[in-house]
């Protein structure tokens, strides 16, 4: 049993269970590919593209294109959770605590979710025939905020070269594309004429407070993003873009711009939830939850990590 469950006693407290401020489960999940997954690692494959090449006489011999093929692996990790609920506690609340304690573990579990797509966007994936080949995410793919020559919060420059990036490489425009920020990131934004003037966004932020769609990228807020502290990524203070002779980061948040297939999400076991007794515990009631997942990015091209103070 909980040690903290005596804050819900009757004779101290009201009649409910009151949750503190959390993320209440998933926020990444929705933003990316989700697949199902059987086995401990699976492969995922992909394909490059061709060259086609010019004829150049009739009757010519028929052209043999190697079609480039590589794979990405993903490996599986099981989450879980339970905590106790004594009957001598239920019987001095006003409520059957158990169900809220499912949803507690529920909405923790979702929060792993996030923290294995996070760290798969920005760290290594797996490549290879056995997969034993470590792709890190480039510094190519990296920018920083960047104003007045200094490294600075979230911007509508940075956000314009992540869109170039992306347009650059190619990526399909109709495959939705996000950014993942946190609420600081978003402040700064909020602060920029481009953001909240109808001239630029057809979506009036300032309404509701919070940017919904703004260069091609739809905005989500998460807490969980990284910070990164690694002096070896050096940007260029005028464009963002990384530079071998730029200047060195200290410490900054790392924001995402993504594809949706850019990041794979494998699920083996979606999350689950039981509450039973345990004999061994007097009797006492068991609420439980457990998944399991992996993730890999699956393009880099795909991935933009933008920098920012905040």
């Amino acid at each position: 049993m909980s040690s903290e469950i005596t804050a819900a006693f009757v004779k101290q407290y009201g009649a409910n269970i009151y949750n503190l401020v959390q993320q209440k489960g998933s926020r990444m999940r929705p933003l990316v590919r989700v697949e199902s997954q059987k086995g401990d690692s699976q492969f995922y494959e992909r394909m490059g593209a061709v060259t086609a090449v010019l004829r150049t006489s009739r009757h010519s011999d028929t052209p043999q294109i190697d079609t480039p093929h590589s794979r990405r692996r993903v490996t599986l990790a099981d989450y879980e959770w339970a905590d106790l609920i004594d009957n001598a506690d239920k019987i001095r609340m006003l409520i059957d605590p158990a169900s809220m304690y499912v949803q507690s573990a529920i909405w923790a579990l979702g929060r792993s979710m996030d923290d294995v797509v996070i760290a798969a966007a920005t760290g290594s994936a797996y490549s290879g025939v056995d997969g034993a080949t470590a792709v890190v995410s480039p510094l190519t793919q990296m920018i920083h905020s960047v104003a007045s020559s200094a490294l600075s919060t979230l911007n509508v420059q940075a956000l314009r070269l992540a869109k170039k990036m992306l347009d650059a490489a190619e990526a399909d425009p109709s495959i939705p594309r996000y950014f993942v920020c946190k609420a600081g990131g978003l402040s700064a934004l909020l602060g920029q004429t481009e953001v909240t003037s109808s001239d630029y966004n057809s979506v009036k932020a300032l309404v509701s407070g919070e940017i919904d769609t703004f260069l091609g990228f739809k905005f989500i807020r998460s807490e969980r993003l990284l910070t990164s502290v690694d002096t070896t990524r050096k940007f260029d203070l005028t464009t963002g873009a990384y530079a071998s002779g730029g200047t060195s980061i200290t410490s900054s948040v790392v924001n995402l711009a993504f594809c949706k297939d850019g990041l794979v999400l494998a699920v083996a076991q979606d999350v689950i939830s039981r509450i039973s007794e345990r004999a061994d515990k007097s009797y006492s009631m068991q609420a439980y939850a457990c998944m399991g997942i992996g993730a890999t990015r699956m393009e880099e091209e795909k991935v933009v990590v933008v920098h920012s103070t905040t």
